[in-house]
């Protein structure tokens, strides 16, 4: 069973990491066992509301499916317990940032703020890539809500499964160069983090980063990931 992320995690280290860095990398979240339900789920098509080609909207090489509702019971339970811990890093943000914006405690909260702003539709998804696979930078934002923080997991076994299609982040301080930042997560780990921008303290203050992620293109095999985002979709 999926491990305990109440419990098993460090919170503080972790927030730590993601207030620092914009992402923190933590291991074995789920087992392999579970890893290879949702990989032989992704043809199973009445879990799926829709299914994105990615080279027809120049997004990248690859595929993949958003979840509709009701989702998975072990993507609901991800989807609940993270953001109650992210939700304080979150509102941190806002305040250093001077945002005037308080995201709700709970999840049920977050839902319901979406839906006050006509966004509905389930944003968990699976993303698959073969040889050539790649995702362009972007960020999913969705609607005028979205949550400053999301999930990904992998679920093949780098250099097992496939070659290539690292995880990538791309920084872009103002008045600056972009810095890249290239993850290479295990099966069952989870990377969190930035959806769209962070803050940063400077000498005057703290100030906006912007972020964005993609995937590195794919050598050989096939490269599996669930997509854990906070916020629901306007389509």
């Amino acid at each position: 069973m999926m491990a305990d992320i109440q419990k098993n995690i460090d919170w503080r280290l972790t927030r730590d990491s993601i207030n620092s860095n914009g992402y923190v990398i933590l291991p074995s979240v789920l087992t392999a066992a579970e890893c290879d339900v949702l990989k032989q789920n992704y043809y199973s098509e009445n879990l799926y509301r829709k299914t994105v080609v990615m080279e027809r909207h120049r997004f990248g090489l690859g595929e993949y499916k958003y979840f509709d509702y009701p989702l998975p019971e072990l993507i609901t339970d991800l989807r609940e317990k993270l953001y109650e811990q992210l939700a304080p890093v979150a509102n941190t943000w806002m305040q250093e940032l001077k945002i005037d914006l308080v995201y709700p405690e709970r999840f049920s909260g977050m839902l319901k703020l979406c839906r006050e702003n006509n966004q509905q539709k389930a944003t968990p998804l699976i993303l698959k890539y073969g040889k050539g696979g790649h995702n362009t930078l972007h960020q999913d934002l969705y609607g005028s809500v979205y949550f400053p923080m999301q999930a990904v997991i992998c679920l093949s076994a780098p250099e097992t499964d496939f070659a290539g299609g690292e995880f990538v982040l791309a920084q872009q301080i103002p008045r600056a160069q972009s810095k890249a930042i290239v993850l290479n997560p295990g099966k069952g780990d989870m990377i969190i983090f930035t959806t769209s921008f962070r803050p940063v303290q400077g000498s005057r203050g703290f100030y906006r980063v912007q972020m964005k992620h993609g995937v590195s293109e794919v050598r050989k095999g096939e490269r599996y990931t669930l997509g854990i985002i906070f916020h629901d979709a306007l389509n």
